[in-house]
């Protein structure tokens, strides 16, 4: 102990006397530099004079380049403002405009489709709104009221008064809930196929209704938080569409025709038909074969009206017992091919369910009548014919499997990673891109709110997303106070759309052949409703959303 007293002493000593050793060397040597006699001052004016800030003659600080020199002399063009379209467009809508339409050929509805204008027909003027345009009621009312002004048809109220569609009362139109095969309202029949089908659970979350009207149906699928993709043509009934964005319900103009519809495979809970006046029977079965295409594995088909209940209604319908059951046997037969199985029919309402997969029913597997389809992939379908045959599905190692993927119940699948994601059927998309997209939209809709605080207040009731990508925009407004319309362009590298519906939304895809913009989330003023991103079309929104067209955009007609 002594020994390590010593030693521990004399270190520290020693390092005392480094330490005042040093400090005495610093200072004496500071002093000599101040005094003059050192170097370090002649050391500093050196550097300064070398690095003094002066104007060199050769250095020429004016501009080099003129907008005159640009590509196209684009410096000298001026903007050319967009005036007013005539009053007589206020329902015009690109490629579905009714003169053009009646030059096409009737057979499978190919009149009723999508036809755009030459470019020498090409509007390239402001859509002009109705007469004494308001802005419309707050939803939930607008479910059931609209202003006359806005819509100003009342072809529908004369035609199916008696339907209970729709009424005329004063300055507004009134929705009572009504529809051909409803005339207890839409919730009674909701009710109906509530009490065979898995409605309030979750499971049944995203619909299509083939031939809307009004779209009542979907407006009360809505309280059971079922999102509902409506369409119906137009046609004479031109205001359908219209009629049902102005009550901010989702719809688009279309029609079960020749072309396949614009949507990828396996993306539907149900489908619906109520009295739609689609022949289902006919074409040897290829508009079933549709729906099957888009319906999901284990989704429910729903078809009310002729021929289903024929028995009791046949007189109603002016249509003969025979005739009524030639065709429900028809639709029948091509269900079976299908490995659709019916589990109820009950007050002209029926119902069926398709097979989880293609191992569980071979008939759909080696069927010799109808052959498959050969997709390229379940998104290869933007204008493609209409065909006989059956769209496979995914394979799968068990008949208890379900083809795709296994969905969770909304709301939970909609931040759950969809199985296209997590099978790898989407290239250059992964979990972990997925989960990042997630997080990234969260953070820029929550500066949106930041920007907006009327984003979620009711405000703002449909909403376009116009390069939707794997929907995390939409997820993160995810809200009953609004909707999504998630749209893809089909010149897209990769279609994330059957991603969008595997999360619970609704969307389509869109060539947007219409003069490029670009908008960031951009206000309706009629609805609040809103854009994220690119192109617009009013072939979707309809009527409902032309205001964005007024405020905003020419049409050059798409």
């Amino acid at each position: 102990m002594a020994r390590n007293f010593t030693e521990n002493r004399a270190r520290n000593t020693l390092i005392v006397i480094l330490v005042f050793g040093l400090c005495s060397f610093f200072f004496l040597l500071g002093a000599w530099q101040r005094s003059g006699s050192g170097g370090g001052d002649r050391i500093q004016n050196w550097v300064n004079e070398q690095t003094k800030c002066i104007q060199l003659p050769n250095l020429n600080f004016e501009t080099h380049h003129r907008a005159s020199g640009l590509p196209n002399n684009t410096g000298r063009s001026e903007i050319k403002p967009f005036e007013p379209c005539d009053q007589q467009y206020t329902d015009y809508t690109p490629c579905e405009e009714q003169k053009r339409a009646m030059t096409f050929p009737r057979d499978h509805m190919i009149y009723r489709e999508r036809h755009c204008p030459p470019d020498k027909e090409k509007l390239y003027c402001l859509i002009p709104a109705p007469k004494g345009y308001v802005a419309p009621f707050r939803w939930p009312k607008s479910r059931d009221f609209v202003p006359y002004a806005n819509v100003p048809h009342k072809s529908l109220t004369v035609e199916k008064a008696i339907q209970n569609w729709v009424h005329y009362e004063g300055n507004v139109f009134r929705f009572p809930g009504g529809g051909t095969q409803f005339p207890q309202g839409a919730d009674k029949y909701i009710e109906q196929l509530a009490s065979v089908m898995p409605i309030s659970e979750g499971k049944v979350r995203t619909a299509l209704d083939t031939g809307c009207g009004v779209a009542s149906l979907g407006a009360y699928l809505l309280k059971k938080n079922v999102l509902t993709m409506s369409f119906a043509p137009r046609d004479n009934h031109e205001a359908q569409v219209q009629f049902a964005l102005e009550r901010g319900v989702p719809a688009y103009i279309g029609v079960l025709g020749s072309i396949k519809l614009p949507f990828p495979s396996r993306v539907f809970d149900m489908a619906h038909c109520s009295r739609c006046l689609i022949p289902w029977s006919g074409n040897n079965g290829m508009y079933m074969m549709e729906v099957d295409r888009v319906l999901r594995p284990g989704g429910y088909w729903v078809l009310s009206g002729p021929p289903i209940g024929w028995k009791i209604h046949y007189k109603g319908w002016q249509r003969t017992k025979e005739d009524l059951r030639n065709e429900q046997r028809k639709i029948e037969q091509f269900a079976e091919l299908l490995c659709w199985k019916k589990i109820s029919e009950k007050d002209g309402i029926a119902v069926w369910r398709k097979g989880l997969n293609d191992k569980s029913c071979s008939m759909k597997q080696d069927n010799l009548k109808i052959g498959k389809c050969e997709l390229m992939d379940d998104s290869d379908i933007w204008y493609k014919k209409m065909e006989v045959c059956i769209t496979p599905l995914p394979e799968v190692n068990s008949a208890s499997e379900v083809a795709g993927g296994q969905l969770e119940p909304f709301p939970k699948r909609l931040n759950a990673v969809p199985p296209r994601i997590t099978l790898g059927y989407v290239p250059g998309f992964s979990v972990h891109s997925y989960e990042e997209d997630n997080k990234l939209w969260k953070k820029h809709v929550d500066a949106y709110k930041k920007t907006n605080n009327l984003l979620d207040t009711g405000r703002y009731r449909n909403i376009m997303d116009m390069n939707a990508g794997l929907g995390s925009f939409a997820a993160a407004l995810e809200s009953p106070k609004l909707w999504v319309m998630n749209v893809i362009p089909t010149i897209a590298n990769t279609s994330t759309l059957g991603v969008i519906y595997e999360r619970g939304l609704i969307g389509m895809y869109h060539d947007w052949y219409v003069v490029q913009f670009c908008v960031a989330l951009l206000s309706f003023a009629n609805f609040g409703h809103s854009v994220r991103f690119s192109l617009f079309s009013s072939e979707i929104i309809s009527q409902n959303s032309y205001i964005v067209i007024w405020l905003t955009f020419p049409i050059i007609a798409s």
